[in-house]
């Protein structure tokens, strides 16, 4: 019994994909994304370009001080999970320029607005009772929000190796005395020094909310800049493949979808009918590996998807081109489908996990559009897995427990029975 309800629970699930994936569960306690959601790219959507210029210092910022600006920024805008973006520091200039892509719900398209995103460009300082500033933010490497071992909301604090060492001796000075945290001239945080901490790991406590020390954190993070920057200038960035190419995309995208459909059915007979149930979840799951942590969607994204969307179609025809050939031997529908998924394991396993391995290396080391190609096709893979290998098995397993769906017509190549 439990074999042959296998199949309307995959389309249960399938059908709950769909619908979320389409148009996302908004609540108060339950957030979850979809495709209306997605945030896309600047190729695709347009986005913004603004000018960040050091403030607060006679000279030119160097290279180095440059670079540390630009790596905040970098964090900042990896938090967000935006992707698609540039951050170029001119040297020459002092300044930095910054691009990245509208929200998914911009309607008003306001770059003004857009750059608050960014957070705050303060310069975040450390300084004792008396207000002499003992340590900048440059030498912070991270800070989130945690728990302590009571579960109590803390913030947890990282400095970079020279950051630890100035760190050491101030909390050896400091003992039982304040230590605040500002943003220029705000005090946005006061603690008290317990002990000296030498390995560059300090948490804050007495957090009054979880969501307080995440906005401690969000502070500090934007706030670690070797130097306040303002917004010099800012304007709109344009698509580049034109304000229509959305729509093009996504009507191209259903078409050929359903004529890889008609074509798996109409070849393949029932395998096709179950490759077109897991294709549409392989979809719906890439959609919410998307929406849901709101990844940008880049052109090449676009593009990992489609390769991953093939690498699918690949694996359920391997699949059932394998249970093809077991029931011409002569083997029962049963033993043609164990057979025949058996046998196609490792070829679909070593063809995926050699294209996943690549994904991960981009992911890791890339940046800009090879990251969202990269984390698209990781995603694809994974969930080609997920549907192409398991629930396929799963839903024909089901199907062929029902009698009415024993038929070896049912199963094997059109082509291939009409020469039979």
């Amino acid at each position: 019994m439990k074999k042959k309800l296998g199949f309307f629970g995959v389309l249960l699930v399938t059908a709950l994909m769909v619908y979320i994936a389409a148009f996302g569960i908004k609540t108060e306690k339950i957030k979850l994304y979809g495709a209306p959601d997605i945030r896309f790219g600047i190729d695709i959507r347009g986005g913004v370009e603004a000018i960040f210029q050091p403030v607060g210092i006679d000279t030119k910022p160097t290279h180095e001080q440059l670079e540390a600006a630009r790596a905040v920024f970098e964090t900042r805008l990896d938090q967000r999970n935006i992707v698609d973006r540039e951050v170029i520091p001119s040297t020459t200039e002092g300044y930095i320029i910054v691009r990245f892509p509208w929200k998914a719900d911009e309607t008003e398209f306001d770059p003004a607005k857009a750059i608050e995103e960014l957070g705050q460009t303060a310069k975040l300082t450390f300084r004792d009772a008396q207000g002499n500033i003992l340590l900048d933010g440059q030498h912070v490497v991270n800070a989130k929000p945690d728990r302590d071992e009571n579960n109590f909301p803390v913030v947890s604090l990282s400095f970079d190796d020279e950051g630890t060492k100035i760190f050491s001796n101030i909390t050896k000075k400091l003992i039982g005395q304040p230590l605040s945290i500002y943003m220029d001239e705000e005090n946005i945080c006061t603690a008290t020094v317990m002990t000296q901490i030498t390995n560059g790991q300090a948490v804050i406590t007495n957090m009054k909310s979880f969501e307080n020390a995440q906005k401690l954190a969000n502070q500090i993070n934007s706030g670690a800049l070797p130097f306040s920057m303002e917004t010099k200038t800012y304007s709109t960035i344009s698509p580049s493949l034109g304000t229509g190419s959305l729509k093009v995309m996504i009507n191209a995208g259903l078409i050929a979808y359903i004529i890889i459909c008609i074509l798996l059915i109409v070849y393949y007979r029932l395998p096709g009918f179950v490759a077109s149930i897991a294709l549409l979840i392989q979809i719906a799951g890439q959609i919410l590996f998307l929406s849901i942590p709101q990844m940008s969607l880049t052109l090449s994204g676009i593009a990992g998807i489609i390769l991953s969307i093939g690498m699918g179609v690949d694996a359920n025809v391997i699949s059932s081109e394998r249970i093809n050939e077991e029931i011409r031997a002569g083997k029962s529908i049963e033993a043609a489908i164990e057979a025949g998924f058996s046998n196609s394991f490792s070829s679909i396993f070593d063809g995926n996990v050699t294209v996943l391995i690549v994904s991960i290396i981009l992911m890791l080391y890339g940046s800009g559009s090879l990251a969202s190609f990269g984390y698209t096709l990781f995603a694809g893979i994974v969930f080609n897995f997920i549907a192409g290998v398991t629930a396929s098995r799963i839903m024909i397993y089901s199907l062929s427990s029902y009698k009415f769906l024993k038929k070896p017509a049912l199963y094997t190549c059109l082509t291939r029975r009409v020469t039979l």
